[in-house]
């Protein structure tokens, strides 16, 4: 049988996590390799500004941009000239991850931890975000949505976007980048891309002289979000600490648990549907059946001989970062899976929906036959951004929570607070620090010093 993706049989293996995790298929570039080559280009626009982004556009995009800040007629002239189709798609997509990610906001909490003693939890939105969309192989609106909506449902009350800039339209982002702006209310957007733009959203950029660029291009942000390749994930990394980030998104990866009962020719398609996204691109099968793992295989030859981007995909799923995995059953493909902790992990099983609550590591789960990926990435409702590379064990997609942030009030009577006082001075003796004893005791030697004082 001609064989399209390289095979791992893990069948009478008795392994930990941490042993399966080694022997999976991966990615053969890390994050790390990729932060030796962003850190100088995070320097380069914290202490060039404008001049760099245009020279850094210049070196990766082709071209040296007129209009870092893309002016607003251009963002109105893209939306006007939007074909009523993709206006409707893209519409249907806003209004779906809207209800998705309104539906994720934390209520507000008070808790009398004693009589006259409350603590409230508060949940409060980030004030400026710097949301990235990708641009190089394809074109992104997908992403446009998926960043803006969630930070729109959280309350962020300023939104810069940046994309790159493309030699074909003057410089400036895509038309349909720009169009899904406008869709959304998003007026500062930037010609800027890569690990470039990270840079300018964590630092600020200050304007280029004999340009029409403001004395300040791009004041520094709060957050960063947003997808990538895995440079645009190593920038996220270098910047963490110096901005809030949402997770390391880098080039996308899926896997799919699949027992003999599954659909080949839909597996193969989902395979595919990623590996078509860029040659770096993981797609991973995860079977307890030979007879499906060949079965998907001729699948996925025949399919992507029909495909757009054949060489793409061929380079993708014939990748270090691809490939099958064969396992004893299905319990033993919950293991991997959870080893391997997808950016998008599809369930095709007998028992789907109790198989998906076994795991506990993926960015997304998608369960059964006819949840594929590609309707997280447009119009399921959830999000598309994603961490990769293995994250997932301890990050999340894309919400609400990226953007927002829990902070606590505490309110305590004067009588609450000397019902207090014994048990705080005792825990602040040992401690040695004294003073914080100190801080009750003054307050309960002492009246009130106003009327009405100990009741507040």
């Amino acid at each position: 049988m001609v064989s399209m993706m390289q095979r791992l049989d893990l069948r009478g293996t008795t392994l930990s996590r941490a042993e399966i995790a080694q022997r999976l298929p991966r990615a053969s570039v890390d994050i790390n390799v990729a932060l030796e080559s962003v850190i100088p280009i995070i320097n380069q626009v914290r202490d060039g500004g404008a001049g760099a982004l245009r020279a850094l556009a210049q070196k990766f995009d082709g071209v040296r941009p007129e209009h870092l800040r893309v002016p607003t007629e251009a963002i109105d002239k893209a939306e006007a000239e939007l074909s009523s189709e993709l206006r409707h798609a893209l519409q249907l997509s806003i209004d779906h991850n809207r209800a998705g990610h309104e539906a994720q906001l934390p209520e507000p909490k008070e808790t009398v931890i004693v009589p006259g003693g409350v603590v409230r939890q508060r949940w409060i939105p980030v004030e400026r975000v710097g949301l990235y969309v990708p641009g190089g192989l394809a074109v992104y609106p997908s992403s446009v949505v998926h960043n803006v909506v969630a930070a729109q449902a959280a309350g962020v009350s300023e939104i810069a976007l940046a994309s790159p800039p493309q030699k074909e339209f003057d410089g400036l982002p895509h038309p349909t980048i720009l169009a899904a702006c406008k869709l959304l209310g998003v007026t500062e957007v930037y010609a800027v891309g890569g690990a470039q733009a990270v840079a300018m959203f964590a630092y600020g950029a200050r304007g280029e002289e004999g340009t029409a660029d403001p004395e300040i291009l791009c004041r520094p942000v709060d957050v960063v979000t947003g997808p990538g390749n895995i440079y645009v994930a190593a920038a996220k990394r270098a910047v963490h600490g110096v901005v809030g980030i949402d997770a390391e998104a880098g080039t996308t990866e899926i896997a799919v648990i699949a027992d003999e009962g599954a659909n080949p020719d839909y597996v193969a398609s989902d395979l595919l549907s990623q590996a078509e996204h860029d040659p770096a691109a993981a797609s991973v099968l995860i079977t307890n059946s030979e007879q499906f793992a060949d079965a998907c295989e001729q699948a996925l030859i025949a399919q992507v001989e029909q495909t757009k981007h054949v060489e793409r995909v061929r380079t993708a799923l014939g990748g270090p970062q691809s490939g099958i995995v064969l396992v004893d059953d299905v319990a033993a493909a919950i293991d991997v899976a959870n080893a391997y902790a997808a950016e998008h992990l599809e369930i095709h099983t007998a028992n789907a929906r109790a198989d998906a609550q076994k795991i506990r590591n993926a960015g997304a789960i998608f369960i059964g036959p006819y949840s594929p990926v590609p309707l997280g990435d447009y119009m399921a409702g959830s999000n598309h951004v994603l961490p990769t590379g293995g994250t997932a064990r301890f990050a999340a997609g894309l919400n609400v929570m990226a953007y927002i942030k829990p902070v606590q009030e505490i309110e305590y009577t004067r009588e609450a607070m000397a019902s207090m006082e014994g048990p705080l001075v005792a825990l602040a003796n040992e401690e040695d620090l004294p003073a914080h004893g100190d801080a009750l005791k003054i307050r309960t030697a002492n009246e009130p010093a106003v009327k009405g004082e100990a009741e507040r």
